[in-house]
């Protein structure tokens, strides 16, 4: 796991959801986790089928949060649990802090959040910043995604700087007018910064 990587919420996106998963791809995203928790299960299974393909297309992956695959091979938990993991191909786990890194057993990756206070998750935290994934991402068995308010490419280069091997975002897709452009900046911001790691900071989302 590494590069950009995309959560969906229906709710905030501009466009219908397959259609910003699509734009998001053509800006070169190769990683999705497929939310939308609240739909049956059998709309949400029809859903995964719709955009794996898709993914499948451009060489990625379709990520189900949940423990249930729907079909596939890749899950992202949350912090709560199950433990230990179920077996698949690809398992990820939500974490917020020391304690629920020290919990990973047989997880791939893990996500750190929130790293910038987040307009999805508003008064969700303390938000880490930088300093503070720095820290964590030491003590983390597993590579770890940023997560939370990531939305510009120095906040991309702050956390790649910080030793994230990338980034989760949402609301900078989700939200985008152009969801292909937005995913070509963010995405260009993480190749640059793998290439040339700098100690640049950056500023909080507001």
């Amino acid at each position: 796991m590494s590069g950009v990587v995309v959560l969906t919420d229906r709710r905030v996106a501009r466009r219908p959801l397959v259609a910003v998963v699509a734009a998001a791809v053509a800006g070169g995203v190769r990683r999705v986790v497929l939310r939308e928790k609240d739909l049956p299960r059998a709309e949400r299974a029809a859903l995964a089928v719709e955009l794996r393909a898709l993914l499948a297309e451009a060489g990625g992956t379709l990520i189900v949060a949940g423990p249930d695959p729907l079909g596939g091979d890749a899950v992202h938990l949350p912090a709560a649990g199950p433990y230990p993991p179920p077996s698949c191909g690809l398992v990820g786990r939500s974490c917020h802090d020391q304690a629920e890194l020290r919990r990973l057993t047989t997880e791939d990756y893990a996500t750190l959040s929130p790293v910038f206070p987040t307009r999805t998750k508003p008064g969700h935290g303390p938000p880490l910043h930088p300093e503070g994934l720095r820290e964590l991402i030491e003590v983390s068995p597993v590579p770890v995604l940023a997560l939370g308010g990531v939305e510009t490419p120095d906040q991309v280069r702050a956390c790649i700087g910080a030793g994230a091997v990338g980034v989760a975002v949402l609301g900078a897709i989700m939200r985008a007018e152009d969801p292909t452009a937005a995913a070509t900046t963010l995405t260009s911001a993480f190749f640059k910064a793998v290439r040339q790691p700098s100690g640049a900071t950056t500023g909080d989302q507001k």
